[in-house]
């Protein structure tokens, strides 16, 4: 069974970050990051939560490791969690998107 280490690791080789970059992200530090990527360290939810949004999944999939949905709610959970780091930029480009 994979856990929330080996899930880490799989989404940062699929997204192409390194493990400085989502520590950052995830707001934590390297050392930290490589703690919970070695499961020596069980992250806050908030810290999953953040994971999750940086790489582009759930705080489900990462947890237990039950693949995404592709519902409309999801969709939106997704959405809003990201909203507020988005730039004009991004947030117009995804209206565009969402609108076709």
């Amino acid at each position: 069974m994979d856990s929330i280490g080996k899930r880490i690791t799989d989404l940062l080789s699929q997204m192409g970050y390194t493990q400085k970059e989502l520590a950052k992200m995830a707001g934590v530090t390297e050392a930290t990051m490589s703690r919970i990527i070695c499961e020596n360290r069980t992250p806050k939810m908030e810290v999953i939560a953040n994971l999750a949004t940086a790489l582009n999944t759930t705080t489900d999939y990462l947890i237990l490791g039950t693949e995404p949905k592709e519902d409309f709610s999801e969709i939106h959970r997704l959405v809003a969690r990201s909203a507020k780091t988005m730039t004009d930029k991004e947030k117009m480009e995804l209206i565009r998107v969402l609108t076709k």
